[in-house]
């Protein structure tokens, strides 16, 4: 009976953390590990003592005090917030990766297009060159808008054809014909009416729309999600976090098991609890990454993106030929309805006819080279590739942190669970934080989720309705983002060109808002006091 006694205490002191001869086994290499950390030897035990004292860590013999737990702890959670901001600036840097090169492809599309006005426009003679600032003026424009400036491209485009048809026929007029002003004016609003142009500004404009507002919404869109990546990596841990992250990284130091690794589903326990408020991140940021995804393809959908912005010239060249041609019809229509313009000694005016010059350009030779579209098509397959990469980052943070710290597979019978060294039982949670009601590794209250991180879901919600409002061609303003989330500070211009302000609805309040002409009348109590006697003599008589 007492031999069976004696083999059961050998067996359970086995099986204790660490323990090998009781009190006896030094603590020597723990004393070497927390000194390699940047803590003094001040307090730390030269050989095993009781566990007692041990908030966090299992009460067995162990050779750290309350003081190194402490420390530990607090060392735990610093080196895995650093490990997750380590983990949101490489994703950042896709990002911003990303933003820099689609930024300079479409800045040099841009560019290339410009560049080629004077190619292609001087065929027009004076018309081209005593007006090139309202043709580079129309580049400059719609460069303001790619890059945030709170511009409406529908108007901007209106107004740019509107004064093309004006400087048109003020050209084409002969030269003894008085073409006032407000005649001009006249014949700019007719733009719209009469389609002096044709169909081209109309096809152009939806074009071209089309074209600046998926752009525009793409940069933001990586812009936006890279501010969102920085500011939860950002995020502190909470205490019941670091409690646990004690107990899975540093506690097999405490007992003697340094070399032993935690098991990955207790780690990934442990890891999905304290990062439960990110993971609620992914649904949205799912759907975020994939409208970016069907936004990038929708460059190389056509008329694609290279096409449209290097067929601007052309497109202008053709509606001015158009107009030429048909000036005749134009000024008779234009003469019922603005009347006819004072022309001394002579009657109704005659159009002028530009003489056609041989060698023109025409749409079918002026087109992209097969090398841009070959470029277009490799950018939009990487930006849809490296997106795809990141779409499932919040759920899959644990996993790559546990990849970090945890045992291999195949070592789960010989890793570290938390209390020894033994095979975790206990089911992995899933993501999010309301499936951590009954995670067994970190007390999370789920009611109470940490603000910051649903202020950046807010923000990936609201980026993502702007994407797909521009992938429907509606134009996206987005001087107003950082008034959709109070204090959310995400940046939405990118050349610090949007209103930072708005001016207020009254210019005083509404309750004291004093009528126009009424003169303002204000009694004292004072005053009728002393009217008062007055009154009752008047009374008595």
């Amino acid at each position: 009976m007492r031999l069976s006694v004696l083999v059961c205490a050998v067996v359970a002191l086995c099986a204790a953390p660490g323990s090998v001869s009781g009190a006896d086994r030094s603590c020597g290499d723990l004393r070497q590990f927390y000194t390699g950390k940047g803590f003094t030897l001040e307090g730390v035990p030269l050989t095993e003592i009781s566990g007692d004292h041990l908030r966090m860590c299992p009460q067995g013999s162990t050779c750290c005090t309350s003081t190194m737990e402490e420390n530990l702890a607090s060392m735990s959670a610093q080196e895995t917030e650093g490990l997750i901001r380590e983990a949101g600036r490489s994703l950042q840097a896709t990002f911003n990766s990303l933003h820099r090169s689609f930024d300079t492809y479409f800045t040099e599309l841009h560019g290339r297009s410009e560049r080629s006005l004077q190619e292609v426009l001087s065929s027009l003679g004076p018309l081209y060159s005593q007006n090139t600032r309202l043709f580079t003026q129309l580049y400059t424009d719609l460069r303001q808008y790619y890059r945030g400036s709170a511009l409406n491209l529908d108007e901007n485009l209106s107004e740019f054809w509107s004064q093309l048809l004006e400087r048109t026929f003020k050209a084409s007029a002969p030269m003894e014909v008085n073409l006032s002003e407000d005649y001009l004016e006249c014949v700019a609003k007719q733009q719209e009416t009469l389609r002096p142009f044709g169909d081209i500004p109309r096809d152009m404009k939806a074009k071209v729309i089309r074209s600046f507002v998926t752009a525009r919404s793409f940069v933001q869109g990586l812009l936006v999600s890279a501010d969102v990546v920085k500011k939860v990596s950002q995020v502190s841990l909470a205490e019941e976090c670091s409690k646990a992250l004690m107990k899975l990284v540093y506690c097999p130091h405490c007992h003697g098991l340094a070399s032993v690794l935690p098991c990955s589903n207790y780690c990934s326990n442990v890891m999905k609890g304290c990062l439960a408020n990110q993971a609620d991140l992914d649904p949205v940021w799912q759907g975020l990454i994939n409208t970016m995804i069907q936004v990038a393809s929708s460059f190389s959908t056509e008329p694609s993106l290279d096409v449209v912005l290097s067929s601007i010239p052309m497109r202008i060249y053709e509606a001015v030929h158009y107009l030429q041609e048909n000036m005749d019809t134009f000024t008779a229509k234009m003469f019922q309805t603005c009347g006819t313009p004072g022309e001394p000694g002579t009657g109704s005016p005659t159009a002028h006819k530009q003489k056609k010059q041989s060698g023109s350009l025409t749409a079918l030779e002026y087109k992209p080279s097969p090398t841009a579209g070959l470029r277009l098509e490799i950018q939009v397959s990487d930006l849809s590739s490296k997106l795809r990469e990141m779409r499932q980052y919040w759920v899959q943070l644990p996993i790559a942190l546990c990849k970090k710290l945890a045992a291999e597979s195949n070592s789960q019978d010989n890793c570290w669970n938390g209390i020894t060294k033994a095979r975790y039982l206990p089911g992995v949670m899933g993501d999010g934080l309301a499936n951590q009601i009954n995670n067994p590794e970190v007390d999370l209250d789920i009611t109470k989720p940490i603000m910051k991180i649903r202020q950046q879901i807010m923000q990936l919600k609201i980026m993502s309705n702007r994407l797909k409002d521009a992938l429907e061609g509606n134009d996206v303003d987005f001087q107003d983002a950082s008034e959709d989330i109070s204090g959310s500070g995400s940046g939405m211009c990118l050349s610090g060109q949007c209103a930072r302000s708005r001016p207020g609805l009254y210019a005083y309040s509404p309750e004291t808002k004093p009528v126009g002409g009424a003169p303002t009348v204000c009694i004292s109590v004072s005053n009728l006091l002393l009217l008062l006697p007055f009154t009752i003599l008047l009374l008595q008589r």
